[in-house]
């Protein structure tokens, strides 16, 4: 089985910490998103560490190759796990970032769990597209470039694990128990069938 990294969904970072206390032991990963680390910044990262939890820093990065390397250089500085950049990015980018993670681990995002195929058709102008498909090609990409793994819903989760190696990390979004509000999000599942035979973190 994988890990579970649970999300800090927080617009301020007492909150937020106030969960991972309250977990305590039970909670070990958690996940800072854009809310969070743009209203905290870098202390909330060292709150979690000096707790001793793991951080997924989940910034998706997309940018110029030079700015996304010196944003996932302090990333990496503040001990972070798990940082996001978009594939899109391009090679140049994702190499740059590859180059300048240290021991972070860097996670290339495919599609948005928020994307339908509609919404790929008319954003990338092809007729009929596959989501499976179009997130398998930007896995493979990924992987060729050196990133550490991708973030892709539970939906396509099975399909890139078929095309990457065992140690390719797949990180699946959108996990929610049954009758719980999607929100924005279109591409969902449940803790079980997230997880499901493979073995992947949530």
């Amino acid at each position: 089985m994988g890990s579970v990294i649970v999300a800090l969904d927080f617009p301020r970072g007492d909150e937020a910490l106030s969960l991972v206390d309250d977990l305590g032991e039970a909670g070990t990963f958690y996940k800072v998103g854009l809310q969070l680390y743009t209203a905290e910044g870098p202390s909330v990262v060292q709150a979690l560490k000096d707790r001793g939890k793991r951080v997924f820093l989940d910034l998706k990065l997309h940018d110029i190759p030079n700015t996304v390397a010196s944003g996932v250089r302090v990333a990496s500085q503040l001990g972070v796990d798990f940082l996001t950049l978009h594939i899109v990015g391009g090679r140049a980018m994702l190499e740059a970032a590859r180059d300048a993670a240290g021991e972070t681990r860097l996670l290339g995002v495919t599609i948005l769990t928020s994307l339908s195929a509609a919404d790929l058709e008319v954003t990338w102008g092809r007729n009929n597209p596959s989501v499976v498909e179009e997130v398998g090609r930007l896995a493979d990409l990924a992987a060729q470039y050196r990133i550490h793994g991708v973030v892709a819903s539970p939906h396509e989760a099975s399909s890139v694990r078929s095309r990457v190696g065992p140690e390719f990390l797949v990180v699946t979004p959108g996990i929610r128990p049954a009758g719980v509000s999607h929100d924005d999000q279109q591409r969902v599942a449940t803790p079980s069938a997230a997880i499901g035979p493979q073995e992947r973190t949530i």
